[in-house]
C-alpha cells in the first residue's frame, strides 16, 4: 500500500533527477519543497542510473528553478531528464 501512495505523489511530475547518493536526493527534496516546488522521491530507475536507489520527480516547467536551487544549495545530481510521455 505504501508503494501506491508514493506513486500517487509522482502523478503529473514529468521530470526526474538522478543522484550519486541518497544524501543529495533527500536534501534536494527538502530544498525544493521548502521553496514551493512540488517534488516526490521515487525509486531510482536502474535503466537511467545504476548509482543511487533514490530519484526525485518534479514538474518539468520548474527545471530552471530546480537547477538554480541545486546550485545555490550545492546539491550534486547526476542527470536531469524529461520523462517521455506514456
Amino acid at each position: 500500500m505504501s508503494r501506491r501512495r508514493g506513486a500517487d505523489k509522482a502523478v503529473g511530475l514529468d521530470g526526474i533527477v538522478t543522484f550519486f547518493s541518497s544524501h543529495h536526493a533527500l536534501h534536494a527534496d527538502e530544498v525544493l519543497k521548502r521553496n514551493g516546488i512540488r517534488a516526490a522521491l521515487v525509486p531510482g530507475p536502474r535503466e537511467i542510473s545504476p548509482n543511487c536507489g533514490v530519484a526525485l520527480r518534479f514538474h518539468w516547467p520548474d527545471k530552471k528553478q530546480v537547477e538554480r536551487l541545486f546550485a545555490e544549495y550545492r546539491i550534486q545530481c547526476e542527470r536531469v531528464i524529461l520523462l517521455p510521455a506514456v
